[in-house]
């Protein structure tokens, strides 16, 4: 189906982490894959679709497994695409990735209370950056048509360079995270380069409204452009009289709901699941887990005082409730992560020296890497899945547990989160307000069956009906759209002034308002309120 949407041209997406990578093992090469929800989700439309992989390297064994282009060959089993790898020097990967892009870019537009830091080398190193992805990018598609989709906050001066580079291809860019108010976003002293970059694509999609809301309301201050909210576009001047035209729409993404459920409800899954049960719920005790990257917007420390604060306000869980913390080390060169990992650890140590018994720890940290169909048997072993950011774009998280958790398992969710839109029957927990999160907690875990049931029915609903499948239609439909409005500067008019212009075929195509409620009627039900 999503063959169809592409008519015939290249599907190629960009990002800076890769789908796999090549690890030295032992005295093997092992393929590993990372731990990102959005190489996980976009997995699937790329296999789908035959296309192109572009991505940074970061694997050990990466270089003896590419061939003097930087293509993957051969293939690992399984893998229906290409995967074209850019080596970065070190020097520039650390400048452009661990210090403008997650000491500069992630805190900025995260509201999680950490000081961004704007650093003149970090800038360089990311213009560099951006200028080396350009050059393979270009080198692919070969002056050829072609979709070109990229992929988050590393990538952002990328669009403009390829819409001059790529006439023939179609430029469009997922922004991952949230995007900040004008006055957040203004201290960034490149904060119009950015802009512009971001202006070369032809469609940028957000999460949520809310994000395309305050894109759009940043580029209005800060750049000499027609802000269009008639039909959500920006529109842009090249000199000559020529103009270009952005379109930026709210898309919320989604899992592989079939294969999550296919792969979570297989006998060795639910074995497996048992034994984890078996092991860290020690009998009868309830199992409650979170999982995510060791990263301070994730609001670890807060849930963590909630925890503590839960045993003191509801004693009568104590000794009947296990926390599982599982947390993948995360940005690891980074300072602010260094703190942020010793700061849980002592949190995690203080917890447990206070409340333990010789039978009873009350919250075990498991700072390792879980394979993600592991992750999903965790899922399936739980009575409920904690999910605390302070801010996040989407958390897939919270959508894979719906997909792979058990038909009476509870989740309970931070309403900071771009899920929290749609998952409307999670427990919602504000994580700065201590006492209301542990009271939610107490909710979830004392919950009736009966209940607990009929919410994860209507959250299943809500996932399964709106997949990564669906997601990635609702974008290339949106591509073509506009397409479609850029034929002639008739067309546009009649958007403005009268009904929306009709597909080949008679189907009518959907007005810009449509776009920014998140794609579709269907989706509209999921974005929430």
């Amino acid at each position: 189906m999503l063959d169809a949407e592409l008519e015939g041209r290249r599907f190629i997406v960009v990002s800076n982490r890769q789908p796999f990578a090549h690890v030295h093992h032992k005295n093997s090469i092992r393929v590993e894959k990372p731990p990102s929800g959005l190489t996980l989700a976009l997995e699937p439309i790329v296999q789908a679709t035959g296309g192109t992989w572009i991505a940074a390297a970061s694997g050990s064994a990466d270089k003896e497994t590419t061939d003097a282009n930087g293509r993957v060959n051969p293939r690992p089993p399984g893998v229906d695409y290409d995967l074209r790898r850019i080596f970065l020097p070190p020097k520039l990967h650390e400048d452009f990735y661990t210090g403008f892009a997650n000491s500069t870019l992630w805190p900025l537009c995260h509201i999680a209370y950490h000081q961004p830091r704007f650093e003149e080398r970090w800038w360089r190193a990311y213009e560099q950056a951006n200028k080396i992805f350009a050059d393979v990018v270009a080198d692919e598609v070969n002056g050829q048509p072609a979709i070109i989709f990229i992929q988050d906050f590393h990538l952002a001066l990328l669009p403009q360079l390829l819409r001059e580079r790529c006439p023939k291809a179609v430029v469009a860019q997922f922004w991952h995270i949230p995007w900040p108010n004008p006055e957040a976003f203004r201290i960034c002293p490149w904060r119009r380069e950015l802009l512009r970059g971001l202006l070369g694509n032809h469609l940028l999609g957000f999460h949520l409204p809310y994000h395309c809301n305050n894109f759009m309301d940043t580029v209005d201050r800060e750049l000499q452009v027609r802000v269009d909210h008639e039909t959500n576009a920006v529109v842009s001047s090249t000199g000559a009289g020529t103009h270009t035209r952005t379109m930026v729409a709210g898309f919320p993404m989604s899992v592989d709901y079939p294969r999550i459920q296919a792969s979570a409800n297989t006998s060795a899954a639910r074995r497996e699941a048992a034994k984890l049960r078996r092991q860290y719920g020690h009998g009868n005790r309830k199992l409650a887990i979170s999982v995510e990257r060791l990263d301070y917007s994730k609001g670890i420390l807060e849930r963590l005082h909630a925890i503590e604060r839960l045993f003191e306000r509801h004693p009568e869980w104590r000794e009947q409730v296990e926390f599982v913390h599982i947390a993948t080390p995360s940005r690891t060169t980074v300072r602010a992560y260094q703190d942020y990992a010793h700061a849980v650890e002592s949190a995690v140590a203080g917890i447990n020296g206070r409340l333990a018994t010789p039978g009873w720890t009350p919250v075990q940290a498991l700072h390792i890497y879980v394979e993600p169909e592991q992750v999903w048997n965790w899922y399936q072993a739980a009575d409920a899945v904690v999910v605390s950011s302070l801010h996040d774009g989407m958390n897939l998280v919270a959508k894979e547990f719906v997909a792979a958790g058990r038909d009476n398992a509870v989740l309970v969710l931070s309403e900071f989160t771009g899920a929290a839109r749609s998952l409307r029957e999670a427990v919602q927990i504000n994580p700065f307000a201590t006492d209301a999160f542990a009271d939610g907690l107490a909710r979830a875990l004392a919950m009736p069956e009966e209940e607990r049931r009929d919410r994860m029915r209507r959250l299943r609903w809500r996932v399964s009906h709106y997949d990564i499948g669906a997601w990635a239609r609702d974008l290339l439909r949106a591509i073509r759209q506009r397409e479609f409005d850029a034929q002639d500067f008739a067309i546009q008019s009649a958007i403005v002034s009268g009904p929306g212009p009709r597909q080949p075929g008679g189907a009518d195509f959907p007005r810009g308002g449509r776009l920014a409620c998140a794609g579709s009627a269907r989706t509209a039900d999921f974005a929430g309120d």
